[in-house]
């Protein structure tokens, strides 16, 4: 069995976690990975129940047409008292808390949110009710504090190690999971693969230099 976890398309504010919708990169990303995700044989496409997330996962079924889940579990890691603000506004209002993350020492909730063990907790029933479907492949369209909770977890890394994906998950990237049979062990079979919006380099992270 084959799990496609996929970053959301990019969101129409830079701010942290606002629950807003796609912007026009961010859904030529989506129409993007659907383009190339119909050669896959997709049998059902799951998502997060935030906006961006459900707005990714409706652009691609627009070239698959595929049944739909949705499930709240998959949401964004909540950032708390992070959330709605900028970048600069939290690099100096949470400098503290941010240089003590950095280490990576220990599995840290974000004030007033949670930590990667909380995100764990939540995704991994979703993951294993997915599992329990038994599709040979399946799409998931979540969020990056979720796909590298999860990929520590699985890989049996420390959580609090998560930040070591943290600059390299492409919006609308694949990272892909192999469920082998018949003992039902997760495997990495790749990370970030993001081959579809490589002649569009306005659509890559390095890309979205003007952040307002």
């Amino acid at each position: 069995m084959r799990i496609f976890l996929i970053r959301h398309g990019r969101q129409n504010s830079p701010l942290c976690n606002v629950n807003v919708p796609l912007s026009p990169e961010g859904r030529k990303q989506a129409e993007l990975l659907g383009e190339r995700l119909k050669k896959e044989q997709v049998e059902a496409i799951w998502s997060s129940d935030l906006i961006r997330a459900m707005e990714t996962a409706d652009i691609i079924n627009e070239s698959l047409k595929v049944p739909r889940k949705v499930r709240e579990a998959l949401k964004e890691i909540s950032f708390g008292d992070m959330e709605g603000l900028s970048d600069a506004v939290i690099a100096d209002r949470f400098e503290d808390f941010l240089r003590e993350r950095s280490k990576m020492e220990h599995d840290l909730s974000y004030p007033g949110g949670e930590c990667a063990q909380d995100v764990v907790n939540r995704a991994m029933p979703v993951l294993e009710e997915i599992i329990q479907r038994n599709y040979e492949t399946v799409a998931v369209v979540t969020h990056g504090g979720v796909i590298r909770s999860l990929l520590c977890h699985i890989l049996g890394a420390d959580l609090s190690r998560s930040q070591l994906f943290a600059g390299h998950l492409e919006n609308c990237g694949i990272t892909e999971l192999w469920v082998r049979k018949p003992d039902g062990r997760i495997l990495l079979n790749r990370f970030n693969d993001f081959a579809h919006l490589e002649q569009n380099p306005e659509l890559l992270r390095r890309g979205w230099s003007t952040k307002k």
